[in-house]
């Protein structure tokens, strides 16, 4: 027995005078891929996938060495400078001019240590943990979609049964009537029948109110906005659960999302362990750098003046020392103060060092330095670092443990679920067709005046009856199998794309 539960339907108003679009189609699959590429919730979770990447790469560079370059120029208006408890004007520097300077520095430097090295392959198994919980509301985001759809498909069923009830109330309104000229009925049957053809009118608008909040939640579900004319295309059979469980138990532990997920997080932790451990081992850094300056006074007649100071204070000296030599028992040769006289050279070449702002600089001695650092005792933090490492990763061992345990449980109970939705869909298939029958006899009865209409009414009931029920099988079904493919991680049912 192959039964369809997809059949579609039109449940808005009459379409209006003249031509009309045909309603868009919609397969399960393209409501599903649709909804991972514009669910809201869904693009949230898929961002962290970025940012892990960039963790990944960022941990690569932390094994790369890190350079900077600085460059700046600077001002200093004229006036009295204070050195301490002296000033300028004491050490002999009076009517100081304004200044400007530049400078520019080059830097680089490199950190080794075991959590440097550790970093991209912790990185890596956090991008995985990351991917799996993406696949995981991946996952979720199907099964919540599969639902909503065959739930869109059980209100269209639905409504057909429901309408096909208002034919039949309305057939045996009219037939009460025509029993009534005849004056094999009362009255009260005609009224009876009238108010049952008002009560299906009544679950008609009901069930069609219902069809569209279900397309409503499922095109929102999808990140679309709502479209009462969309015609969902894909058929769903009710087949025989013929798969067995250790079967899919062994689907489950290989495929099941959320079990990779903890297992990309277990393998997350043990890179975490390793890298709390790497902290007792030594680091090493390394250091260089250069730099350079130059300066600009705005006066150049004060720095050769202050020149001219410092030579005349040199000359003074070299005379006074010439003047203890030639005191002494056996004097020494004088030394030439002359040569301490500043010329003319020597005050153009300070003029020219003076116009070298801003560019040409004047470089500084280069820096390098190596440095190896051993931990010795930090209070006790690393080794809290480490024990929390592994308390974590011994959680999740536990809980990878519960999830396979959890899981052989869950497809034992699913997959008894479904055999009981498929034997019992059966079943209503079975009583469905008896009922019509029934129903059908029924009618033939009160025509002929062997039934009173309260018996075609029982007929009518245990027909409606008999079709909720039939459907509400088939969709639970589909339900504890859409379930049952969510814990295995696989599909599972037999579906096809077509429209009737």
């Amino acid at each position: 027995m192959a039964l369809l539960l997809a059949l579609s339907s039109a449940l808005a108003a009459p379409p209006p005078a003249g031509a009309q679009e045909a309603p868009r189609e919609l397969s399960l699959e393209e409501a599903i891929s649709t909804a991972h590429a514009n669910n809201p919730g869904f693009q949230i979770t898929r961002n962290d996938e970025e940012l892990a990447s960039q963790d990944v790469r960022s941990a690569l560079g932390g094994l790369l060495p890190t350079a900077s370059a600085s460059s700046g120029m600077a001002w200093q208006g004229a006036g009295e400078q204070r050195f301490g408890t002296l000033t300028a004007e004491q050490l002999g520097f009076r009517n100081q001019p304004s200044y400007y300077s530049s400078s520019y520095s080059l830097g680089m430097s490199y950190t080794l240590s075991g959590s440097t090295l550790l970093a991209p392959r912790q990185a890596r198994a956090a991008r995985e943990a990351t991917e799996a919980r993406i696949e995981t509301g991946g996952a979720n985001l199907a099964l919540q979609i599969t639902q909503t759809y065959l739930e869109v498909l059980r209100q269209d069923e639905a409504l057909n049964v429901v309408r096909r009830e208002l034919e039949r109330a309305e057939y045996n309104l009219r037939l009460a009537e025509g029993q009534l000229e005849v004056g094999s009925a009362t009255p009260l049957d005609v009224k009876q029948a009238e108010v049952a053809v008002g009560r299906a009118r009544v679950t008609v608008l009901r069930t069609e109110n219902a069809g569209r909040t279900a397309r409503i939640r499922l095109l929102v579900g999808m990140g679309l906005d709502p479209d009462p004319d969309v015609r969902l295309t894909t058929r769903f059979e009710v087949t025989e659960p013929l798969w067995t469980e250790e079967e899919l138990v062994a689907l489950a532990l290989e495929r099941n999302p959320a079990l990779d997920a903890l297992r990309a997080s277990l393998r997350a932790n043990d890179v975490a362990v390793r890298a709390a451990r790497s902290r007792f081992l030594p680091s090493l850094s390394l250091s260089a750098g250069i730099g350079g300056f130059t300066q600009r006074a705005s006066s150049t007649g004060f720095l050769i003046a202050q020149a001219e100071g410092q030579s005349e204070a040199q000359i003074q000296q070299c005379q006074f020392q010439n003047d203890l030599y030639s005191r002494l028992a056996d004097p020494l040769p004088p030394m030439n103060c002359g040569l301490l006289q500043l010329s003319d050279a020597d005050r153009q070449g300070i003029s020219d060092r003076n116009s070298y702002f801003p560019f040409d600089f004047t470089g500084q001695p280069p820096q390098l330095s190596l440095t190896v650092s051993l931990p010795l005792f930090s209070g006790f933090s690393r080794s809290r670092q480490l024990q929390s490492a592994r308390v974590e990763q011994e959680n999740v061992r536990h809980r990878v443990r519960e999830q396979e345990l959890g899981l052989r449980a869950e497809i034992s109970a699913g997959l008894s679920a479904v055999r009981t939705a498929w034997r019992t869909a059966e079943i209503e298939e079975q009583n469905s067709a008896v009922a019509d029958d029934q129903l059908r006899l029924a009618r033939e009865q009160y025509a002929v005046g062997s039934a009173s209409f309260l018996q075609l009414v029982e007929a009518e009931t245990l027909k409606a009856q008999a079709d909720r029920d039939r459907i509400g099988s088939v969709h639970t079904y589909h339900e504890t199998l859409a379930d049952l493919e969510a814990v295995v991680g696989v599909a599972l049912r037999s579906s096809r794309d077509g429209s009737r």
